[in-house]
């Protein structure tokens, strides 16, 4: 439909197939360089900010190109024909119970600059943007719906760590954030609820309701602080009054069990009175006359009561009101296959999403025991996963495998060896894992979280002469670790009838002085502080690509016709100061549809930023770059 100036409507325009900039491929957060710097204690957060550590700015987009790494050497580029899928994933989420009396920000808190503290836990431990992670879910669901407002999602996926420690409260605050319901994002009494920015109560935007999302189970989901089999003792702790006591034997992280059930260390809790989130009640045991306490919560209490079977987890996304119930999960699940199903997003696209819970179950080989953290597919799994690969061929199907732990993936993005061994606690077993997905040609991709990076890692074909058994890898970051970003995916069927997959991180949108702003810039600058980023580092750490995967002869002839023409909206809102426009690429408008001439409004390349529209103009369109 036409828009006027100034009234609230839509505007469908088809863009040619070179698609348009969305996200980091348009402007990129990056952080500012600090050639000299003053050491500062990871609990001196006010001066994160007064000493440059958590500053950054705006730069230009960045676009990594076209990877033809699974194909032959000789293949010649094709155009994107049509659009067969478009979704989102976000993960590693880390929903906090920062008032909780067992998690762990003592050992972050406490740690010496420029270390990442016992076990090289932090910033997982602690970092000051634990205390908002509900608002910075919130804020991408916002940055989402903003974006299928323009260039529409079929679904979405949560590729697994919705909560930091397994709680029932964490677990609840990240469906209830999707479903758009009234956050109270603090536990126990509540301090601060009154005053205190990220302590208030307020309402959830919600998932656009149009947009179907799915779920993916990860460690942090099952497991104390994502790792720790949650003893008795951990359990009372998380719902008694006491802050939990451990030890911290030389040489061993806080959360191995030689450690967590012992004595003479008390673990902290986030003060939600405090401006910065400060951490309270932790120290050396014999510091305290008496045992600290917070108000106990029963809404803290572990959700997995059977590690081998995560049954419990799965039953909470059926109490949901967002689409589908269950989120693709099957209540009649069973055993360590109970995470796990399949999906088919659009009736007329040949493409199945294979959804496989790869985190641990049991002690295995290879693992301390009672340290849940790697990966691990058992035989039941496995034989899940190899007969709905095996199906999908069968019938014909592209598929998308998503999982939570990667499978091999390369160190870096610079650092192309494999790391095999180090995602999975039996390298034989990874291994293995990548020669089964090689003997499925119709796998695009395999897609993951759990490392908090964006790291893409091509699976060449072993057999030259059949490149369509190569597939992709590629991993979505942190909404609690920067670069805090979710990805957009595109995949496309090519004029030769191959595949194009193009995949674009993407920058929540904040307020500066909102409590989601102010996670952005003080998580980055905990990173800093540890040294997990270097000072003099100013890339933006999103990688944004598009992955060419050879299809089969007989795929190839099915997806012939099969798909959509690319195509974006213009929306034109009544802003306080005249319309605002939201777009997608370059943005252009007239004042007559009467032999227009259409004129690039300067400035308005921002996508996909609102912008004023001069009151002038009666008709705007966008155009592809």
């Amino acid at each position: 439909m036409v828009v006027l100036g100034g009234w609230l409507g839509l505007l469908a325009l088809q863009v040619s197939g070179a698609g348009v900039e969305v996200g980091t491929r348009q402007r990129t957060l990056v952080p500012v360089e600090l050639p000299t710097y003053t050491p500062i204690a990871p609990s001196n957060v006010a001066a994160y900010v007064e000493e440059g550590y958590a500053q950054w700015q705006w730069e230009g987009g960045t676009n990594d190109g076209v990877r033809l790494d699974l194909m032959p050497a000789d293949y010649v580029m094709a155009t994107r024909q049509t659009r067969l899928l478009s979704f989102f994933t976000i993960s590693d989420i880390h929903i906090t119970d920062k008032e909780s009396p067992a998690q762990v920000p003592y050992f972050g808190w406490s740690a010496a600059f420029g270390t990442q503290g016992p076990g090289g836990l932090n910033p997982s431990s602690y970092s000051p943007a634990m205390c908002a992670t509900t608002h910075l879910l919130d804020t991408t669901v916002q940055t989402i719906n903003a974006l299928h407002r323009l260039a529409p999602f079929h679904f979405g996926m949560a590729l697994g760590d919705f909560c930091n420690s397994g709680q029932y409260n964490e677990l609840r605050w990240f469906i209830d954030v999707m479903d758009g319901k009234t956050i109270v994002p603090s536990s126990g009494a509540h301090l601060g609820a009154d005053m205190i920015d990220y302590q208030k109560p307020y309402q959830a935007a919600g998932l656009d309701p149009s947009i179907p999302w799915y779920a993916v189970i990860g460690n942090h989901d099952q497991f104390w602080m994502g790792i720790g089999y949650p003893t008795e003792k951990v359990r009372q702790a998380l719902v008694g009054s006491n802050v939990l006591e451990i030890a911290s034997p030389p040489g061993y992280g806080p959360l191995v069990p030689e450690a967590s059930e012992g004595q003479g260390t008390y673990v902290g809790v986030v003060d939600g009175t405090t401006t910065y989130g400060d951490v309270i009640h932790w120290g050396p045991t014999n510091d305290f006359a008496v045992p600290p306490t917070v108000a106990a919560d029963p809404n803290r209490h572990i959700i997995t009561e059977n590690v081998a079977s995560p049954t419990d987890f799965v039953g909470e996304f059926f109490k949901t009101t967002s689409k589908p119930v269950g989120h693709g999960f099957l209540q009649d699940g069973t055993g360590s296959t109970a995470a796990c199903y399949t999906f088919e997003p659009l009736a007329n696209v040949p493409i199945r999403m294979i959804v496989l819970d790869d985190t641990c179950k049991a002690d295995e080989p290879g693992q301390s025991p009672t340290f849940y953290g790697a990966g691990w597919v058992d035989d039941a799994r496995y034989a899940w996963l190899t007969n709905e690969l095996q199906r999908g061929q069968s019938d014909e199907m592209l598929m998308i495998l998503a999982a939570h732990i990667p499978v091999c993936p390369q160190e870096s993005l610079t650092v192309t060896n494999k790391t095999v061994g180090r995602q999975f606690y039996d390298p034989v077993v990874e291994t293995n894992l990548v020669a089964t997905l090689h003997r499925y040609p119709n796998l695009l991709m395999l897609i993951a979280g759990h490392r908090h990076v964006n790291v893409v890692t091509p699976f060449p074909s072993p057999d030259p002469a059949h490149p369509e058994c190569g597939f992709w890898e590629v991993e979505t970051p942190s909404l609690r670790d920067f670069p805090i970003q979710f990805r957009s995916w595109e995949i496309f069927l090519n004029s030769d009838t191959n595949i194009s997959i193009v995949t674009t991180d993407v920058d929540p949108t904040t307020q500066p002085d909102s409590p989601a702003g102010k996670a952005v810039s003080l998580g980055l600058g905990a990173l800093r502080v540890y040294s997990s980023i270097e000072l003099t580092n100013t890339a933006s750490h999103a990688y944004n690509a598009e992955l060419v995967k050879q299809l089969t002869p007989a795929m190839q002839a099915k997806l012939a016709g099969c798909g959509e023409t690319q195509w974006r909206r213009v929306s034109v809102d009544s802003g306080t100061d005249g319309p605002e426009v939201s777009f997608l690429g370059r943005l252009e408008s007239t004042d007559s549809l009467s032999v227009p001439s259409w004129a690039e409004i300067p400035d308005a390349t921002n996508s996909p930023y609102r912008v004023e529209a001069p009151r002038s103009q009666q008709f705007f369109r966008s155009t592809g770059q």
